[in-house]
């Protein structure tokens, strides 16, 4: 779901404590699986299990310590009856508050945690695939009224909060803009999720701006909408 810049500077943010950044130049990298005896190796070599395997490792985490969050992203359109075809990481979404107590979950549990240049989120390595922590959607902080609409789903047989149909459509289509309209990666999920979308309140909650509008039209003319 995110945009994030290659070889960046990674900096710590207040409120995030101890976490571990990524290699730079010749260190070694740092440990990526939260099982030390589990070599990556044994896990799935299917692109999409393995990110599935992430999902259902973090989300177990976030759970088990009670955190309020909710999976978003395609993983979350996937629990939702979507395509099995995910992109390249997870996401979850919390509040802002809750990032520090959630980073402290998850480097506690032995993931590498580390805070981007980018102020919205915070990132994670979970058996070697990308985990966001996004406390900002589209701009928006997150809120425990979107948290709160969430829906228990089995996620490959682990359950979890998942984003709404309605919610995650917006997180989509009130994030593109002239430098990230991917309405390739969004189309199949509108198609798989449009009976489960209320898309006027999504349209409403996107207001005017003119990338979400180019892609509701685009829906319309394929009768998605």
């Amino acid at each position: 779901m995110t945009q994030n810049g290659d070889d960046a500077t990674l900096v710590r943010r207040p409120g995030v404590p101890d976490l571990r950044s990524a290699p730079d130049g010749d260190e070694p990298a740092p440990p990526q699986d939260p099982q030390a005896d589990q070599p990556l190796q044994e896990l799935p070599q299917d692109r999409n299990q393995a990110l599935l395997e992430a999902a259902k490792q973090v989300g177990a985490l976030l759970k088990r310590e009670g955190h309020l969050f909710a999976l978003a992203g395609s993983v979350a359109a996937y629990a939702h009856g979507g395509e099995k075809n995910l992109q390249h990481d997870v996401d979850f979404a919390i509040r802002p508050e809750d990032a520090e107590a959630v980073a402290a979950t998850l480097h506690e549990a032995g993931l590498t945690v580390y805070t981007p240049p980018e102020d919205w989120l915070i990132k994670a390595t979970c058996f070697g695939q990308p985990v966001d922590i996004i406390f900002e959607l589209a701009h928006r902080p997150v809120g425990a009224d979107m948290l709160e609409r969430a829906v228990e789903l089995s996620v490959d047989s682990v359950r979890m909060p998942v984003l709404a149909p309605t919610d995650l459509l917006w997180s989509l289509a009130a994030a593109f803009s002239e430098h990230h309209c991917d309405f390739g990666a969004a189309l199949p999920i509108a198609r798989a999720l449009r009976e489960k979308v209320d898309w006027e309140r999504v349209r409403r909650d996107c207001g005017d701006e003119p990338m979400p509008a180019a892609f509701f039209f685009l829906l319309e003319r394929l009768n998605v909408i």
